[in-house]
């Protein structure tokens, strides 16, 4: 482990803790106030939130520009909402982290 690794073991197991499943419907009101963000499922949401925590910047701004990170848009919003999709979330406030997993 490196000592940046070190030092966020805590708050990732922490944040690891923190992660459920939640049906997006209970989300609805926290997408309309803009606060939830999608991560493509190629990326660790608990790493995702690790580096928002810490403020990496450019990490978050590489995922966004890779559009890996990004506000949930209505399109897959109503996805979601018509598939009665059950997300992983966790909270990084003001953040709501929702990644939708690949099926098995």
């Amino acid at each position: 482990m490196t000592a940046p690794d070190e030092q966020n073991a805590p708050l990732r197991a922490k944040l690891n803790l923190e992660t459920s499943q939640m049906q997006w419907r209970e989300l609805l009101r926290y997408f309309a106030a803009g606060t939830v963000i999608a991560v493509s499922d190629e990326l660790d949401l608990v790493e995702v939130a690790v580096c928002i925590s810490n403020d990496d910047k450019a990490s978050v701004a590489q995922w966004m520009a890779e559009n890996r990170v990004a506000k949930v848009s209505d399109a897959q919003a109503l996805a979601w909402l018509k598939a009665d999709a059950a997300l992983w979330t966790v909270v990084i406030k003001p953040w709501i982290l929702v990644q939708q997993k690949k099926p098995s």
